[in-house]
């Protein structure tokens, strides 16, 4: 395996347009999700190992988009679908091609650790709230502030009427928080997601929504720069084919999780699941 080529892709933030891939090279667009580092690297693995040079290329959520649409990237492997990332695909959508679905029922949560036995819908946290102090406070751990997670809770937090606050954050600072609370078997509530390797790695309970402020769950699909799949038939058909439950998607991103290099950790999960992955290299 070569060493890992990551580079940071500059477009309509600086005011130019960034530089196309070479003609030879598949660029795949990451952004820094657990999933998405996961199976970014998973796939730069896989292609490589088919003969294919493969770029990997970390930008913004809404910088993929608009690089697909100029043909600056050539495939991305994480849209979120219906819901999700419907308002960054939108501008583009005739720019960019949408392909199949390798995952099913990725879900926006908000989660509390399962040894807090009374606290099962998020209208439960209401009563709830001094327990969730933090800082003086009743306090969410959530992630980045532009992140739609972000903006869920929020409207979360208004629909039912919870004294809390949201305290924005990064997806490490929100696991570190996570971590400390669950050793201490504290009440926390966190911002979180399917897929998402916490749940393989801490017992936990996504907080019934009745009022689906979180919305009505997705499926995640990959796409690509416009004509992508003419030009390279094979590569579309493997990645047509591929497909992940929650339990291999979960194991993957904390095999990484657990080797500290994603490249390691994927070689890992390679390694006790090539069964799986060949059927989806038989595809080409």
């Amino acid at each position: 395996m070569n060493a890992l080529k990551t580079t940071c892709l500059a477009l309509a933030l600086a005011g130019a347009a960034g530089t196309a891939a070479a003609a030879d090279t598949i660029t795949i667009g990451t952004n820094n999700w657990s999933e998405n580092i996961a199976v970014s690297h998973l796939w730069q693995q896989l292609l490589e190992q088919q003969g294919y040079d493969v770029e990997l290329t970390s930008t913004g959520k809404s910088v993929i988009f608009s690089g697909l649409a100029q043909d600056d990237i050539d495939v991305s492997l994480e849209v979120w679908l219906p819901n999700g990332d419907a308002q960054y695909l939108r501008p583009y959508k005739d720019r960019i091609d949408v392909h199949d679905s390798w995952y099913e029922g990725a879900q926006d949560e908000l989660v509390v650790p399962a040894y807090l036995d009374d606290i099962n819908t998020i209208a439960d946290l209401k009563a709830a709230a001094e327990r969730f102090d933090y800082q003086g406070q009743p306090t969410v751990i959530g992630i980045e502030s532009g992140a739609a997670i972000a903006g869920e809770t929020d409207d979360a937090i208004e629909a039912y009427d919870l004294p809390f606050r949201q305290l924005n954050s990064s997806g490490p600072a929100m696991i570190a928080a996570l971590d400390e609370a669950y050793r201490k078997e504290a009440p926390i509530a966190v911002t979180l997601w399917q897929p998402h390797w916490a749940y393989a790695q801490y017992d936990l309970k996504p907080l019934k929504d009745p009022k689906q402020a979180y919305g009505g769950g997705d499926d995640i699909k990959w796409m690509s720069r416009k004509d992508f799949g003419d030009a390279h038939p094979d590569v579309t058909a493997m990645l047509d084919a591929w497909h992940m439950s929650h339990a291999q998607l979960a194991e993957l991103m904390l095999s990484i999780e657990d080797a500290g290099d994603p490249d390691k950790g994927v070689e890992a999960w390679l390694a006790a699941n090539r069964e799986l992955v060949e059927t989806w290299l038989a595809a080409k």
